[in-house]
């Protein structure tokens, strides 16, 4: 693991006060809209990525043009000890730590009953073990600037997806763990959950099976990552907020 980028000569002037995000999987997908939203909001962001250093360059190009501070950390969240090394990144960079967005994910669609003990391992060691030794890991800094975090679930953690089965089960437990997390840090740190519906389709959907998904959806569209990182801002921002879990589905969840 290794600290790929540091503050560019331009963003001195908003070092003195500017609050610090680290974003676990923030170079690619729903992860790169939220950098890139926190980062307009006045956050300096720490973006992890696992095996995305193109686009985490692309991305620490464009905060440092936006004359925020940042800095990229690879490290593969299925591994135990990333967590506590991206936690000294951050000691040993920004000094500082305000918001914990973990939204590093895997994805096998491999229906539940396929699905063996390795890709069971594999899927929960990223999705579910890794929100939990973030957090672990960073509640000190997290405590010292009464700060937030906000756990990425997913809709399939409400709606039972059989062929991303080890997915959904992952991600309901995330929502879970989510309300652990908020009542054993309260009531210095509040930890709250978003759970995207249909804002990136699955790689692997084809243009028929996305049209049946969008016509489940009350609000007749399919979202996007920009309504996430929205959804981020807000909790980071709701200061009596906790515990809670924000569903961004354009209503999908209300038809089971």
């Amino acid at each position: 693991m290794s600290d790929t980028s540091a503050a560019s000569p331009t963003a001195s002037p908003v070092v003195h006060a500017a609050p610090v995000a680290l974003v676990t999987g923030g170079a690619v997908r729903v992860g790169r809209a939220i950098t890139l939203a926190l980062a307009d909001a006045g956050y300096d962001v720490v973006v992890n990525y696992h095996s995305s250093e193109g686009p985490a360059r692309e991305v620490a190009t464009m905060l440092e043009e936006m004359e925020r501070r940042v800095w990229t950390v690879q490290g593969d969240l299925g591994e135990p000890a990333t967590a506590d090394a991206l936690a000294a990144a951050v000691r040993d960079g920004p000094g500082r730590l305000d918001l914990l967005v973990n939204s590093a994910a895997n994805f096998h669609p491999t229906p539940v009953l396929d699905t063996d003990a390795d890709e069971w391992d594999a899927v929960h060691d990223v999705n579910l073990r890794g929100p939990h030794l973030m957090v672990r890991a960073c509640a000190d800094l997290l405590r010292s600037s009464s700060g937030a975090v906000v756990n990425i679930a997913d809709h399939m953690g409400i709606r039972p997806w059989v062929r991303y089965g080890s997915h959904s089960v992952a991600k309901a437990a995330v929502i879970h763990l989510t309300k652990v997390q908020a009542l054993a840090l309260a009531p210095d740190v509040r930890v709250n959950a978003v759970a995207p519906g249909l804002v990136l389709p699955p790689e692997d959907m084809d243009a028929e099976a996305l049209e049946r998904e969008v016509a489940g959806i009350p609000l007749g569209r399919a979202g996007t990552p920009q309504d996430v990182a929205e959804a981020v801002l807000f909790l980071a921002r709701a200061p009596f907020v906790t515990g809670h879990l924000l569903v961004v589905d354009g209503g999908q969840t209300l038809r089971g």
